[in-house]
């Protein structure tokens, strides 16, 4: 088996590719409460996205995510990242790129204004669509989710999708969406340091910052591997079925 690169920036963008949180707290990951580990998805989600795409943050650990842990039970907690990544084969392995050329301009990176649609049915409770999308290797932290959505699937549960393409979004508060419907396109806004999907699922709030909660998507591949319902990991290949 060929090793693989898992060091998919290789331009001066280095680390700052999914830097949405800051700093980490809590126990590392290895523990926390049950009511969280053990929490079961209600809403039917699917991947709100076509084509194959990379989780590049995504599980219950430090290791596997870096958004977690930054607040007990923050709207961050469990949140996903997803990029699209192309594998070149190299001397002794595969590297792993998620842009063409240098990388210094977000029309470089594969995901940059791909189609992102509603990971399950609901309503449109909150829209920002009007952020400009930063040049890769800069952040807005002042307006952190920079453009996004959140829709209200109404029982109990929310998913946001952050860090849209300004002006990209094509629905409005009040709007009802059905799972699969187009939505919006990737960007690179807000707290972002690089073109790429932020997803979070959490109890219903209506802002930003309820409490965070694991997400299962039904029916997709993971690694070519068919799952009936799984929770995105950081390091695989996933794509709807």
């Amino acid at each position: 088996m060929k090793n693989i690169k898992l060091f998919i920036y290789v331009s001066i963008i280095a680390y700052t590719l999914i830097s949405c949180t800051n700093s980490l707290i809590g126990d590392e990951g290895e523990l926390d409460e049950d009511i969280y580990l053990n929490y079961e998805t209600v809403t039917d989600l699917e991947l709100p996205f076509e084509e194959e795409w990379y989780v590049f943050n995504g599980g219950k650990t430090h290791k596997e995510g870096a958004h977690h842990f930054t607040t007990r039970g923050g709207g961050e907690r469990y949140a996903i990242d997803f990029v699209i990544v192309v594998d070149t084969e190299i001397s002794n392995g595969i590297l792993r790129k998620i842009h063409s050329g240098d990388g210094k301009k977000n029309e470089d990176h594969y995901c940059f204004g791909k189609r992102l649609n509603a990971p399950g049915d609901g309503k449109i409770t909150e829209v920002v669509n009007n952020i400009d999308d930063n040049q890769p290797g800069t952040m807005n932290r002042d307006q952190p989710g920079g453009n996004y959505i959140i829709i209200d699937h109404l029982n109990g549960e929310t998913s946001i999708l952050a860090h849209l393409k300004k002006g990209s979004i094509m629905v409005a508060v009040g709007d009802t969406v059905v799972k699969g419907q187009e939505v919006g396109k990737t960007g690179n806004s807000g707290s972002s340091g690089a073109p790429h999907l932020h997803y979070q699922l959490q109890g219903t709030s209506g802002r930003l910052g309820g409490l965070g909660l694991p997400a299962q998507f039904l029916n997709y591949y993971e690694d070519d591997v068919l799952v009936e319902r799984e929770e995105p990991v950081r390091g695989q290949k996933i794509r709807k079925n």
